[in-house]
Formats: structure tokens, sequence, C-alpha cells
């Protein structure tokens, strides 16, 4: 099972950090199936979110997901619709709705990560970020927007004021940049980057079998 950073789970127990972007669907697609892989081996990971920014030239109104993915990627049309059929199948295995219209946008998430640096501090981040994904993914809903952001912050029991004070003021905006840095600075360029035990670095989605695989090996090396 995986366990909010503040909450002390019993039995054995791996450290995961994640490297990911609310706009990134194998990010939330990679989370899934390291949960199925805890689920299946019985042992507990203390998880921890770091920022990333696939797209942090991206203005504040954003792009259309299809025309975002023809330009970055030269995907046509017809690949785009579907790598999007594959993903909204791979999301319904693991539980997950991925709701792709013809209006989905992808946008700036540099708030969204200033957001999730202040819910780590209230030992809520795990599920603000879980939040953000169905917001995003599942719910259509702008979470460039700073309502939108204080609303999906109140719902996981983010105070909201504290959550408007705190894009308001732009005070996390320097923490955000400099654990951006540290991790690109390590070579992270893609995401979902997962780092088990502060030691095996795993980048994309990669599969129950393998992270079960990885989690048996870090705690047997740990041992």
């Amino acid at each position: 099972m995986s366990t909010p950073e503040s909450a002390a789970p019993e039995g054995p127990v791996v450290d995961v950090d994640i490297v990911s972007d609310v706009m990134c669907p194998w990010c939330i697609v990679g989370y899934r199936q390291l949960e199925q892989a805890l689920a299946a081996t019985g042992i507990g990971a203390r998880i921890r979110w770091h920022p990333f920014e696939l797209n942090p030239e991206m203005p504040p109104e954003g792009q259309n997901t299809a025309e975002h993915i023809a330009e970055k990627y030269g995907a046509s049309p017809e690949q785009s619709a579907q790598n999007r059929k594959q993903l909204q199948d791979l999301g319904k295995s693991l539980g997950f709705d991925f709701n792709f219209t013809p209006e989905s946008r992808i946008v700036n998430s540099f708030q969204a990560h200033q957001l999730l640096d202040f819910a780590l501090s209230q030992g809520l981040q795990h599920p603000l970020k879980l939040a953000l994904f169905k917001a995003h993914f599942t719910d259509n809903r702008d979470v460039s927007d700073p309502d939108v952001l204080i609303d999906v912050a109140a719902s996981v029991g983010i105070d909201a004021d504290a959550a408007r004070e705190v894009l308001d003021s732009g005070t996390l905006v320097e923490s955000v940049r400099e654990k951006q840095k540290f991790w690109t600075s390590r070579g992270i360029s893609g995401v979902p980057s997962m780092v088990f035990g502060g030691k095996y670095l795993v980048t994309g989605a990669q599969g129950a079998e393998n992270y079960a695989q990885i989690l048996r090996q870090t705690l047997e090396e740990a041992a």
C-alpha cells in the first residue's frame, strides 16, 4: 500500500520518490502500476512527489492537447487518437478514467507544483497529487486556474485561505525552482522517474511486475 508522507505504515516499507508532472498521463499510470505492485508484494511505500514541468514555457491559456501532441511529437491526428485510446484502455484497467475530449487542454502546471510543495508541509501532498490528476484528466478542470487549485486543495483537507495565500504571494516559487533544478541536474529529463530506496532510478511507467521486482530487490539489499 502507498502511504502519505506523514503516516507510519506497518511491515516492510520502501521510500519511493516520484518526479512527476500533473500534465503527464504516464505519471498516474505508473503510480497505479506501482500501487498494484505494492498490493501484490505486501510491501509498504512512503511516497514523496517531486516537481517536473514537461512544458515550462506553456502560456497561461494552455494549448489544445491534440495540437500540442502534433507539434511536439509530430503525431498525426490518427496516431494521436490511437494513443489516447490506448491510454484510456490502460487507465480503465488500473481504475483511472482518462476523459479526453476534442477540447482537452494542456496547461501550465507551475502553480500546481507550488501548491504541492505547500501540501508537503501539511502532510497532504500525496492526496493532493492524486486529486490533481483526477481534476485534470478525469474531470477536465483547468488546474492552472488558482480557483480550481484552491478548490481541489480544500477537497483533500488543505485550508483554502492558506492555499490562496501561497499562490498569491509566490513564497514557494524559489523552493519549487530549486527542487526542479535538483532533479534535472541529476539527469532527469522525462517523467515519471521513480527512485526506490534513494538508490534505484526507473523512468517511464514500467508495469506492476517490474515495480514488484524493484521493490523486493530494494528491500533485500537494505536488509
